[in-house]
């Protein structure tokens, strides 16, 4: 059985954070990128540093273990359709690394990132709709 190490409450938080960065105007999504080290996700980052939506999601995001944040990327790869539930493990052990460590720039630079997050939190059982 897939189970999750972060918490669908914080998971919500989170996916409400995002919504509310990437409703603004002034944030400007480029097209996706072709790997998680090009530094224009890490730019973006520091363009809106002063942000607060922004401040309380990276806070929590780099509160989180390895573990957890290779899972908040699994979970949008999940909610995207990259991988199915049974394939969970994998999807987490293919974002350990380049993509845990830099999670909330890799995660924010994908403009459908909260509703792809919500489908993977749907997968697992979980709703933020509550």
């Amino acid at each position: 059985m897939s189970k999750l190490h972060i918490q669908p409450q914080t998971l919500c938080q989170i996916i409400g954070k995002v919504r509310e960065f990437q409703a603004k105007e002034e944030v400007v999504l480029p097209d996706v990128p072709s790997s998680p080290t090009e530094d224009w996700g890490l730019q973006m980052l520091a363009d809106h540093s002063d942000d607060m939506a922004l401040v309380a999601m990276t806070e929590a995001i780099a509160e989180m273990s390895q573990r957890q944040r290779a899972e908040l990327v699994a979970l949008m790869w999940l909610g995207r359709g990259d991988y199915e539930l049974e394939d969970w493990e994998t999807a987490v052990d293919d974002a350990v690394g380049e993509y845990s460590l830099r999670a909330a720039a890799y995660l924010l630079v994908h403009p459908m990132v909260a509703d792809d997050l919500e489908e993977g939190l749907i997968a697992f059982g979980y709703s933020c709709q509550e």
